[in-house]
């Protein structure tokens, strides 16, 4: 897969959509749409969707831990 940063073409912009998934990111129709469209601060590598809202084949990567966030799932 081809994605931002590494290609002129950005399959994961391409593949973002709303958190209802009926329209492509920030181009949402549903109750979302107020919130969705518009970008305040840092956002996923495509740039579509807020930082660790990611709905592109990227999410599992993209909504890792948040600043500041510890995994203790692994620590013994």
């Amino acid at each position: 897969m081809v994605c931002c940063g590494k290609s002129s073409i950005c399959l994961c912009a391409q593949e973002a959509r709303c958190s209802c998934g009926a329209r492509p990111a920030r181009e949402c129709v549903c109750e979302n749409a107020k919130v969705e469209n518009k970008l305040d601060g840092p956002t996923c590598s495509c740039g579509k969707r807020r930082a660790h809202e990611c709905t592109c084949s990227r999410a599992a990567e993209e909504n890792g831990l948040r600043e500041g966030e510890i995994d203790f799932t692994d620590m013994q």
